[in-house]
């Protein structure tokens, strides 16, 4: 057997084996770091990223009573369609109307001027028409509109029912 630089054929085995060892050490370390990073960054990016929940398709909910409060003294109130917010107004002449209450400009919530008869976006001064067409403003399109409903509940006042149009 040949040997280089005064080995013995007794130590070259053994060398081999450092030579191993050493290896494993490597992976064995560079692994832990590898598992440190992943233990670190999965956290923080599940922080960020929110979960991705599928939401219940929605085609009517209730907005409450043509008696409600809160409509007969602001002309209107704002409801949860899903997860997207609508506006339900009360003309004086007790007419109802639906329509997005998401503005198409910059993605504000609209409100309704009673005086003016019209729905309001009070971020960049957009208006609509009570049938949700863009009547002033920056807003580029109209909002979307929707159907109600009256529905009858027993002895008591009708029930405001809000549908997809």
């Amino acid at each position: 057997m040949e040997t280089t630089r005064g080995e013995t054929p007794a130590t070259a085995p053994e060398a081999t084996r450092a030579f191993d060892r050493r290896r494993i050490l490597n992976w064995f370390l560079g692994s832990s770091f590898a598992a440190m990073l992943v233990a670190i960054i999965y956290p923080v990016l599940r922080y960020i990223t929110p979960p991705r929940i599928a939401e219940a398709n929605t085609n009517e909910v209730e907005a409450g009573a043509v008696n409600d409060p809160e409509l007969r003294e602001k002309g209107f109130k704002n409801v949860r369609f899903g997860a997207e917010p609508v506006i339900l107004v009360r003309t004086a002449d007790e007419k109802f109307f639906a329509m997005s209450a998401t503005c198409t400009h910059l993605d504000c919530i609209v409100g309704f001027q009673k005086e003016h008869n019209r729905v309001w976006c009070n971020c960049h001064g957009g208006a609509y028409d009570l049938q949700g067409r863009n009547v002033g403003g920056p807003p580029p399109k109209p909002l979307t509109p929707y159907k109600v409903h009256l529905v009858a509940k027993g002895s008591g006042p009708s029930v405001i029912v809000v549908s997809k149009a």
